[in-house]
């Protein structure tokens, strides 16, 4: 008789998704404990650097840091946690228990790929939540070479602009409109291509169709000489929406936030392919958690004995790293417009599960 149910049996289901979800969690765990030690030994001079920065800043780094960590590493956990699961039940004979029994490879895999589902879409909302808020968070803290954090809303770090010959630098960016706040303003007063002076300031505000600086220095390169003023108006005619949409950055922002950044790019008349290919990404991104189970797979199948569980679970580690090189590759292509953003954030995911689906069905079925 033909077994036509999705899942071997419930309590066969509930056995391996409970396994696989520990193990994909361990993985995790420790990847997460290696790379935040690693990063913190690299950092820890930088923030410390800064007078006054002690212990406190350094867990306060670690907590902003260790969200970005969780969010870019849980694929590899799971495919990592499908890959010690499989290679488990297989050198423990219970895989050849359940084809024994008649049940398909296909729902061998399936608890694992629909607790995959559930954790593609937990590390979705754990990336539109608190990733997108610690990353740009992070950034503002190091413009300012982890000094006091800006705690304005809509932070963009180093934003360039450009304003006729001159330029305009800022290190921190904040709020929107009449609201729009600068931080570590740096102008650079050109003619021809050759610079002809630099104005500093500490802050900036819009005033009046231009920019109020606060503690203000101008630099006449001509003269060599410098003055200070307590504020200067200058930048007449940058209009705020020049700092907010010169530097978007998908991984600041979440979904709604990013679309809306890219309709009003687009009301501005100015290209938004990469940053469509961005906002496509949040949703391909966490979702391929759901292909690791299917490109691990193959760890499971062939018999234990015959000494290739070593070569299989190498075989299934290497399918899933060749995905996240290629999703690596479609995102750069389509950042650089060599491919329409559905295409960059897409092919890859579905390239892989029929590579997937294939090495199953040759292998196994």
């Amino acid at each position: 008789m033909l077994n036509i149910q999705f899942f071997p049996s419930r309590r066969i289901a509930f056995y391996m998704a409970r396994i696989f979800v520990l193990r994909s969690i361990a993985v995790l765990a420790a990847l997460v404990v290696i790379l935040m030690t690693l990063d913190l030994l690299g950092e820890s001079g930088k923030i410390l650097r800064y007078p006054g920065n002690g212990d406190a800043q350094l867990w306060q780094y670690v907590a902003l840091r260790i969200p970005q960590l969780i969010g870019r590493f849980l694929p590899f956990a799971v495919l990592l946690g499908t890959l010690i699961t499989l290679a488990t039940l297989n050198q423990n004979s219970e895989i050849i228990a359940m084809k024994a029994a008649g049940i398909s490879a296909h729902q061998i895999i399936a608890p694992l790929v629909v607790a995959s589902v559930a954790i593609a879409a937990i590390n979705f909302f754990f990336q539109e939540r608190v990733v997108t808020r610690s990353v740009a968070t992070l950034r503002a803290w190091e413009a300012v070479e982890y000094g006091p954090i800006p705690r304005e809303s809509g932070i963009h770090n180093n934003v360039w602009v450009r304003h006729g010959d001159d330029l305009i630098f800022a290190a921190v960016v904040s709020g929107k409109g009449e609201g729009t706040r600068l931080r570590g303003v740096r102008i650079y007063d050109r003619s021809g291509g050759t610079l002809q002076g630099l104005i500093t300031g500490e802050s900036g505000r819009p005033e009046g169709g231009a920019w109020r600086l606060e503690k203000a220095e101008q630099f006449d390169i001509g003269t060599g000489q410098a003055a200070k003023f307590p504020s200067l108006l200058v930048a007449e005619g940058v209009d705020p929406t020049q700092f907010t949409l010169a530097k978007v950055d998908p991984d600041e922002q979440d979904l709604a936030t990013l679309e809306d950044s890219i309709h009003q790019m687009k009301v501005a008349g100015r290209a938004t392919g990469p940053l469509e290919a961005g906002l496509w990404h949040k949703i391909s991104g966490p979702l391929s958690a759901v292909l690791m189970p299917l490109l691990a797979a193959v760890a499971a199948f062939g018999l234990a004995r015959s000494g290739q569980l070593a070569l299989r679970a190498v075989m299934g580690m290497a399918l899933g790293f060749a995905y996240f090189v290629a999703d690596n590759f479609a995102l750069a292509m389509g950042n650089f417009g060599a491919y329409p953003p559905l295409v960059a954030a897409w092919a890859p995911f579905f390239l892989f599960l029929l590579i997937g689906e294939t090495v199953l069905i040759r292998t196994e079925e």
